[in-house]
């Protein structure tokens, strides 16, 4: 076992929990689970990776979710300096990782502004780690040398007009979109508008690395109409792109959970080879 960082009291750990599985926290994040006085978690981390905290400790909940009563920004990051300063070793546990649209920065530079000590532990995101759960590579050299990752609404609730979707739509062969199932229409019909095909492969990932996780794959035309009729609900990661196809060969969760036949030639490469 490597010597891990002593968790000072006074100090705050601002901690990713990766998308859902304890098992994909990291040696820092469960030296954190262990030590932690108090546990400030948000609504995305796994009831699983909080069972791994030390008996005793305090959890405190600051989930922000969309369209229900949630604490402000400024509140959670005062209140992680306030817990501090009396002493406590403060876990801001964050599902993903906090540094990718998980306003770990916002609360970093709390921080920084009250003269507390903190450290920042990465977690998997769920735009990377969500999409192998489901068998959907973020790259794939027959499919892509490049990925975007975005939001798919502002801090005010709404698709963003600061993304130029025109040029993500052309530049990007493969979008990752974290916070989207919501304006799903707007951005799909953005997407087609600037040039992407209707029936381009979209898939949705829900409760991505959980028991609960399902996901749905469609296409950029019919995402809006199938997603309503699946009522499926977020957390959800929206991802577009070839890479989707490649779900059929590589889904290894439903073949270990539900038999699922794994097609070794999902892009149907090698039958292109064989009769062309």
């Amino acid at each position: 076992m490597p010597a891990l960082p002593a968790f000072e009291p006074g100090h705050v750990w601002l901690v990713g929990a990766g998308p859902g599985d304890p098992g994909l926290l990291t040696l820092h994040a469960a030296h954190a689970l262990a030590h932690a006085d108090v546990i400030v978690h948000d609504a995305l981390v796994d009831p699983a990776c909080l069972a791994l905290a030390r008996p005793g400790v305090a959890l405190e909940y600051a989930g922000k979710r969309g369209g229900k009563p949630s604490p402000k920004q400024r509140d959670i990051s005062l209140r992680l300096v306030e817990l501090a300063r009396a002493g406590k070793r403060v876990l801001r546990l964050k599902g993903g990782d906090p540094f990718v649209f998980g306003r770990g920065g916002e609360e970093a530079l709390t921080l920084v502004a009250h003269n507390v000590p903190f450290r920042i532990v990465p977690g998997v995101t769920a735009g990377i780690g969500g999409l192998a759960y489901a068998g959907i590579p973020a790259t794939h050299r027959d499919t892509n040398h490049a990925v975007t990752f975005l939001t798919g609404h502002d801090s005010s609730g709404v698709v963003p007009d600061a993304i130029d979707w025109h040029h993500v739509a052309k530049g990007s062969p493969v979008l990752v979109m974290y916070m989207a199932m919501k304006h799903i229409g707007a951005i799909t019909a953005r997407l087609i508008e600037a040039g992407r095909g209707p029936d381009e492969p979209l898939a949705f990932v829900c409760n991505a690395a959980t028991g609960r996780q399902q996901v749905l794959e469609t296409t950029l035309a019919r995402a809006e109409a199938d997603v309503a009729a699946s009522a499926l609900e977020p957390p959800a990661i929206v991802v577009v792109g070839e890479v989707v196809r490649l779900r059929a060969g590589l889904d290894w969760l439903g073949a270990l959970t539900a038999g699922r036949a794994l097609d070794p030639d999902p892009l149907g490469l090698r039958r292109q080879d064989e009769t062309g």
